[in-house]
């Protein structure tokens, strides 16, 4: 594929996590930012990954545009808004699996399509777009409508639109809005990557063949589900794949696992065109990344060098 620029649109945040001893360690994360990290972690350096956010004017935004520079990722993109902060949230473990504790209500990234003129910049100078549910559901209606529609045009010139559902219901204000936008979502992308969990939790799938089909009659073309240690069902151009999950041998911390499974998967997927040996390079790099504590782990962690993966 020719392809050479990855855009990746959301919030990110700063991230507390536990250090031992009542001590905390911090950090910066969110569903999107580790997506474009681990592409940026795996792709071959030909290929520039940008972020596209909104951040404030105070120092924690200085020092979180500096680490999105130096892990390689542009930051030309991201709008700056003066007397706004970034978002935070603290991450709580047990037994390897995590809830949050957050406080984003006044994040500059809620205003990240406030300016249409910049969405569409972006969006025009990408040739890969992705983003979420989460990137939907912080935005005020009309702001969503914007990048919705800078989206569908994305898609409507040929540029790869991929869409993470990453369904989180105490974002949105009703389930009402949370099932039209997400549907949208996925109707102004390509390739839907959803897990399984969500949807069977907050759509009612019964099976992975009916999120399939929901998504499919949504006008998706291409979707990946994820389901946890039970593998990923991909069905592209209507052809069917499983892939197993690989083993663990303890998990440490499930944070980013789809997102770094998501990175890893559109990197060799931009790269071969070919999608379940995508799939199989990404469940041994969110294998990887569940054993190790934190959103992002550094890729010699993950068998990785020089900007791409080891075969």
């Amino acid at each position: 594929m020719s392809a050479r620029r990855f855009l990746s649109i959301g919030e990110c945040m700063v991230e507390l996590s536990q250090a031992g001893d009542g001590l905390l360690r911090k950090g910066f994360a969110g569903d999107t930012f580790n997506t474009a990290w681990y592409a940026r972690a795996c792709l071959a350096a030909d290929w520039s990954v940008d972020y596209f956010t909104a951040l404030g004017d105070d120092a924690m935004s200085d020092e979180m545009v500096a680490f999105i520079d130096k892990s390689g990722i542009g930051t030309s993109l991201i709008r700056r808004i003066r007397g706004r902060t970034p978002g935070l949230y603290m991450i709580n473990l047990k037994d390897g699996e995590r809830s949050f504790s957050y406080w984003r209500d006044n994040s500059a990234a809620r205003s990240l399509a406030a300016d249409p003129d910049r969405v569409r910049e972006a969006v025009e100078s990408a040739d890969v777009v992705y983003f979420s549910g989460i990137t939907l559901a912080i935005l005020p209606r009309e702001d969503a409508a914007t990048l919705l529609a800078e989206i569908r045009r994305a898609k409507a010139a040929g540029k790869l639109v991929v869409f993470d559902p990453n369904i989180r219901p105490r974002l949105w204000a009703s389930y009402d809005v949370m099932h039209t936008t997400i549907s949208e979502g996925a109707r102004s992308s390509v390739l839907v990557m959803p897990s399984f969990d969500d949807e069977a939790a907050h759509f009612g799938d019964d099976s992975i063949d009916a999120t399939i089909h929901r998504y499919k009659a949504l006008g998706a073309v291409n979707i990946v589900v994820k389901n946890g240690a039970d593998g990923v069902r991909l069905n592209f151009a209507g052809e069917e794949t499983f892939v197993p999950a690989e083993k663990v041998k303890k998990v440490v911390d499930t944070t980013s696992a789809g997102d770094s499974f998501n990175g890893a998967f559109l990197s060799r997927y931009l790269e071969t065109g070919d999608a379940p040996a995508a799939a199989r390079f990404a469940a041994g790099v969110a294998a990887r990344v569940v054993s190790e504590h934190g959103a992002l782990v550094v890729k010699e962690k993950l068998g990785l060098s020089g900007g791409r993966a080891r075969a």
